[in-house]
């Protein structure tokens, strides 16, 4: 039999319910085993009282036979002779019970052999059934003990688990002070930076004052001494150097030459008054010819809503730029083409259309004087275009990979272009010339200066370029230029100084007054870098904003006042330079990241291009 289950066991159910049935069984099997053994013994008994009557009948006959013949006893024998047909009779009817039990006895054997049979089906499945609950058994023990062992395992690892969180705890709360402590020292590190930009922008100011004190002083001194020489008259005399008469001139009174200065007050004096203009080589050069100054916007307006909103390219917009006039828009794209767009009454309307560049465009400028285009593309080349012509003019093909920024310089006929394959090339447009410049770091971004007019071609040029690097640097590149022997010396592209920011810089922006400039990078933040110092002046954040490509632009405003940028969920964000603080957040129909941003030179609106073939005017 089959032992009771232990409660509580989940197989504890369904063994009780077999052993009820497997007892059922044994029960109505037993009582009929039982009804049949009785009968059975109850006709061996008659069998065998059938067998002893046969065996006297048969005796009987031959005991009355032989007395029919005795004469002795013939009268007594006479009451004899009428019995035997009763015998006879009793006979027949002892043989007829006798055929009717055999025939009983036969058919309850029949059904003997069938219970016997049916009982060893039985037993066999009895058999079978207690072997297969004794496999079940078997099974039930051996998942107890796996069961057993799973909750020694199952304990083990909570024992483990409460010993890993126990050190979690503490390395949370070991990490919670560490974050604290660093919190603490980043922000004594940023008042430490705060104060240091503030001695250096004061030290730099009281510089810049004694600078300006004293160059007026020798400027007042050079002045009286240029007054004093002035007053002298001198009398001039030509006479004919043949030996004959000649013609004689009476003296006239001139102002006369200034008296030789000494060459410190001389070289002060002919920076700010020569009218000769630089060309980079020696002092006979051919002047070089700059284009007319552009206004500066003396107040610049925040844009306010989205006055017009076009579809205007067939993929991605990555580029923008204002002409110099505000009125002239260049847009480019990932479908390889430029838009020029008119802007009248607060609406864009086409211009034309600018074909021939071979790759995604990546950077537009506008020559200062509006009448050429320069675009940056991805098939190694920047593109030049003439304003009313649809093809390129040229092609400057060069790089080793692609080009991601092209600009123009003030001087005629020359730009600057950077490219990933480590170089900038400065491109003389006339000539098709081009002079490759070593960078630290991949570059993404160029920044021009803008040169003040009227230096005298005497003394050494001075030209440094601005280049953001996808390595977080930014470097200041310098082009030296001089006359004679020692300018030859001193020309050449060099890095002068790296600055270090956070992030991989994706673009550029020099202010009009070139004492400022603005970057943006991919940590989501803008940086003001006073060129002065040479450091990091302001530092802008936003809650939401962020840079939402490598080729994000970033711009100042025309008076330098704000700093505008776009970000990846199409929200413009306009800091104010001065106080650092979120000035405005502007949201509009820009459905993508924001890729590039322009202010018009007059600050009356803003132009913004997104990934989704969106330019959207500002107003």
């Amino acid at each position: 039999m089959a032992r009771p289950a232990a409660p509580g066991t989940p197989v504890a159910g369904w063994k009780v319910h077999i052993v009820r049935q497997l007892r059922q069984r044994d029960r109505t099997q037993k009582a009929l085993f039982l009804d049949l053994v009785p009968a059975y013994n109850h006709l061996l008994e008659k069998a065998e009282l059938l067998d002893k009557f046969s065996e006297k009948l048969q005796l009987e006959p031959n005991d009355v036979t032989p007395t029919t013949h005795q004469g002795p006893w013939e009268e007594e024998s006479v009451p004899d002779l009428d019995q035997v047909p009763a015998l006879a009779t009793l006979r027949v009817k002892w043989q007829e019970k006798e055929e009717g039990l055999r025939l009983v006895c036969g058919e309850m054997a029949y059904q003997v052999v069938e219970k016997s049979a049916a009982l060893g089906t039985l037993e066999l499945q009895l058999q079978e059934r207690q072997n297969r609950l004794a496999a079940l058994e078997a099974r039930v023990a051996q998942l107890r003990e796996e069961r057993v062992l799973q909750a020694q395992q199952v304990e083990e690892q909570q024992a483990r688990n409460a010993v890993q969180r126990a050190a979690y705890e503490e390395l949370r709360a070991l990490a919670g002070l560490r974050e604290a402590a660093l919190r603490q020292l980043q922000e004594e590190a940023r008042d430490l930076l705060e104060r240091l930009l503030q001695r250096k922008a004061r030290a730099a100011a009281e510089r810049n004052l004694c600078n300006e004190r004293r160059e007026r002083a020798k400027q007042a001194q050079v002045s009286q001494e240029l007054k004093k020489a002035a007053k002298r008259t001198v009398s001039i005399s030509e006479r004919p150097n043949t030996p004959g008469g000649g013609i004689r001139e009476e003296a006239v009174a001139v102002a006369a030459e200034p008296e030789p200065l000494d060459s410190e007050a001389c070289e002060k004096w002919k920076r700010p008054f020569s009218f000769k203009k630089r060309r980079g080589h020696s002092i006979g050069g051919a002047p070089e010819h700059r284009y007319q100054s552009i206004p500066v916007c003396v107040a610049a307006r925040l844009p306010t809503r989205a006055q017009d909103v076009l579809d205007a390219h067939l993929s991605e917009v990555n580029a923008v730029c204002f002409g110099p006039s505000g009125s002239l828009l260049a847009t480019g794209g990932a479908d390889c083409l430029i838009h020029l767009w008119n802007v009248v009454g607060g609406r864009l309307k086409a211009n034309q259309t600018l074909e021939g560049a071979g790759g995604s465009i990546t950077s537009v400028d506008f020559d200062p004087s509006g009448s050429q285009v320069l675009a940056a593309t991805y098939n190694r080349a920047a593109h030049l275009w003439k304003v009313g012509e649809i093809q390129s003019k040229e092609t400057l093909s060069g790089h080793k990979d692609k080009v991601t920024a092209a600009k123009f310089k003030l001087t005629r006929h020359h730009a600057v272009t950077g490219s990933r394959d480590r170089t900038v090339k400065e491109w003389d447009l006339g000539r098709a010339y081009c002079e490759a410049l070593p960078l630290p770091s991949l570059p993404t971004i160029l920044e021009p200066p803008a040169r003040a007019p009227g230096l005298s071609t005497s003394f050494p040029t001075v030209m440094t370029w601005y280049v953001g690097t996808t390595s977080s640097l930014v470097a200041t590149m310098t082009r030296r230029s001089g006359s004679g022997i020692a300018g030859d010396r001193l020309r050449g592209p060099h890095c002068i100084q790296v600055i270090p920011v956070q992030g991989r810089v994706t673009s550029l922006s020099l202010s009009h007054d070139q004492l400022h400039l603005l970057s943006c990078s991919r940590d989501d933040t803008l940086k003001v870098i006073d060129l002065r110092v040479s450091n990091i002046r302001q530092v802008f954040r936003a809650d939401g904003f962020r840079c939402g490509s490598d080729w994000t632009k970033a711009v100042f405003s025309p008076d330098r006042s704000y700093a505008l940028a776009g970000s990846w969920d199409g929200a413009l964000y306009i800091w104010d330079v001065d106080t650092g603080k979120l000035e405005s957040s502007l949201w509009g129909p820009h459905c993508a990241a924001i890729n590039a941003v322009a202010w018009c030179c007059s600050g009356s609106c803003v132009v913004s291009v997104d990934q989704g073939r969106k330019v959207v005017l500002w107003h």
